[in-house]
């Protein structure tokens, strides 16, 4: 809980920092917004290896599935760069490059899960 305040006191004072170089140099708010992005991602990063032990951890309770669980980390995967990228491209102006990430973004969990909704059509034509 500690980290998230952290987290959360990093993002409010570089946004107050970027606010007050707008109005002198509007591209160094844009950088500041920018370098702390990096630093919040970088954040996550680190907090990437503890949710890998939990992953390893179902894993071993999956057996023949482990493959949706694959699927499932490519697709929070793909949200999460999609997400940052297209925040960035926002907080920069470009809302029209930013729309294309997320549709890309979409696209890209769309095809990611469709082996899941191949094995669901399997099971219902076994059943049937």
């Amino acid at each position: 809980m500690s980290e998230v305040i952290k987290v959360g006191m990093l993002g409010i004072v570089g946004v107050l920092l970027a606010i007050q170089f707008k109005s002198v140099k509007t591209e160094y708010s844009m950088y500041i917004g920018l370098g702390i992005g990096i630093l919040v991602f970088g954040y996550v990063l680190r907090q990437v290896d503890a949710v890998i032990n939990q992953i390893e951890f179902i894993r071993k309770y999956l057996g023949d599935a482990q493959s949706y669980l694959s699927i499932l980390l490519k697709v929070i995967g793909i949200t999460y760069i999609c997400e940052f990228s297209a925040g960035i491209c926002k907080d920069a102006g470009f809302h029209s490059i930013a729309d294309q990430i997320e549709i890309l973004g979409k696209l890209s969990v769309m095809f990611a899960g469709l082996p899941i909704l191949f094995a669901v059509i399997r099971q219902i034509q076994e059943v049937l």
